[in-house]
């Protein structure tokens, strides 16, 4: 049957079709984001190449074994904790994060502890030779003995050395440059990750093998490439750090086998990415003493809890507006804090420019932080320190009350295993607290409550 070809045009950004080209897509909304491509349509079907499930048959829930101790060791300690406690056979992982900032090191690092654990390791590179993957491990000290370097972007010729050399583990740097002949657009278009995508997902889960995707990411800081990608991998792992501090996170957007939103902090040495055991400690390590607007709060980062410095400066404007500036947190929700400052405490900040930072670059986004913006923005107000062996954590309401907050007995130990003395908290959250040895908790219920007692 001769093949029957057509030419539509396809959104980069959500995959939706047109035959014609238009400038906004009406999906998602991104400009100049259609792509021509050429569609190859044959009523044969596929050749056959790539990989296929297995006869599918109906099993009962309580017959299946559970596998969950077969977890795999990646030798990287908080490479495990983000993944939930270890690799998983037949499990798909993407991991995404700007250019240099050391994706292909740490899958580098973790396919050396596997390599010497003896199993093999397949590296897949479309963007670097051997020689150089080489010389980057050389540098990084890696010994990696069963480790296979193979730079290759054919897809059916990388599923012909999978089947010739039966990893146990396979990295792919990365999707985008990974392309089939089966699909006559270019690499890194809609069609062809799908395609790749598809392709390594039966891969892994025919054979169980764990195979990680290195995904690039838009000017965004998103994953390239169709939204489908996500949704079609086990674990998205995103790379985060900026290059002027020394430690990297890896949050896990979406994990089908752990704890989403948990993370892992690593540290860039020239040695490669080294684990952070103590992440508060870090944090706090250059914390100055008797600071006025600094305070330090406990928040949840997935199932640990960290311990981070907010900085707040209020200072006086020639304008009649002041200006808000935030890094590490909602400007939106500082502005929401200033307002019941106002009205609640009154405190007149409308004329005063109001900057916030969460120190060491760490991005914060839940609701407990509430109370640390209130007391540090409080702290530079009245420029009047808060006591440096003191932790505050609490949601704050528009109204001024204090609302509770989730893991809270988390949070408190975190704060009594780094020595601190006090402890400010939601007064519905501290049930069965009053025990802790070393650590005074005070529950409060409002703000007004919690700034009389810090001041």
């Amino acid at each position: 049957m001769p093949k029957q070809s057509n030419t539509i045009f396809i959104c980069q950004s959500c995959a939706y079709e047109s035959r014609k080209w238009l400038g906004k897509c009406p999906e998602c909304g991104e400009w100049n984001s259609l792509v021509e491509e050429r569609v190859v349509t044959t009523k044969k079907g596929r050749s056959g190449n790539g990989f296929r499930l297995r006869e599918a048959k109906a099993v009962a829930y309580v017959e299946i074994e559970s596998q969950d101790d077969t977890r795999i060791a990646s030798g990287v300690t908080e490479f495990d904790r983000v993944l939930g406690g270890g690799i998983v056979p037949g499990t798909l992982v993407l991991l995404g994060g700007d250019p240099g900032i050391g994706k292909s090191t740490l899958l580098l690092q973790g396919a050396d502890k596997l390599s010497a654990s003896g199993a093999t390791v397949l590296y897949i590179s479309g963007e670097e030779s051997e020689r150089q993957i080489k010389l980057r491990g050389e540098r990084l000290r890696i010994a990696a003995p069963n480790l296979l370097l193979l730079p290759e972007t054919n897809l059916e010729n990388i599923l012909r050395e999978v089947e010739r050399t039966t990893p146990a583990a396979i990295i792919v740097d990365s999707i985008q440059t990974t392309f089939s002949t089966e699909i006559e657009s270019a690499p890194g278009s809609v069609s062809q990750i799908r395609e790749v995508a598809a392709q390594f997902l039966l891969l892994a889960k025919n054979r169980g093998v764990p195979i990680f995707l290195i995904g690039h990411v838009t000017k965004e800081g998103s994953i390239a490439g169709p939204r489908a990608l996500e949704h079609i991998v086990d674990t998205v792992l995103y790379f985060e750090g900026e290059r002027h501090h020394n430690h990297r996170i890896v949050r896990a957007t979406k994990n089908r086998f752990g704890a989403a939103n948990e993370v892992g902090v690593f540290e860039m040495t020239n040695a490669g990415l080294m684990p952070v055991a103590n992440p508060s400690q870090m944090f706090l390590a250059e914390r100055p003493a008797d600071a006025a607007g600094s305070v330090v709060t406990a928040c949840m980062e997935g199932t640990r809890p960290m311990l981070v410095e907010i900085q707040e400066l209020v200072s006086s404007s020639k304008y009649g507006t002041g200006r808000r500036m935030t890094q590490g947190v909602d400007q939106n929700r500082v502005a929401l804090m200033i307002a019941m400052l106002e009205k609640r405490a009154g405190m007149q900040l409308l004329g005063d420019d109001v900057f916030v930072n969460i120190a060491g670059g760490l991005d914060v986004d839940e609701p407990a932080v509430d109370l640390g913006l209130v007391t540090a923005i409080a702290s530079s107000f009245r420029n009047q320190p808060i006591d440096a062996h003191t932790a505050v954590f609490g949601e704050v309401g528009l109204t001024g009350e204090v609302r509770g907050a989730t893991q809270a007995p988390v949070r408190a130990r975190e704060a009594q295993a780094l020595g601190f003395k006090k402890i400010v908290m939601p007064a519905s959250n501290t049930s069965g607290l009053e025990k802790l040895l070393g650590l005074r908790v005070l529950g409060v219920r409002s703000v007004d409550e919690a700034l009389s007692e810090l001041f």
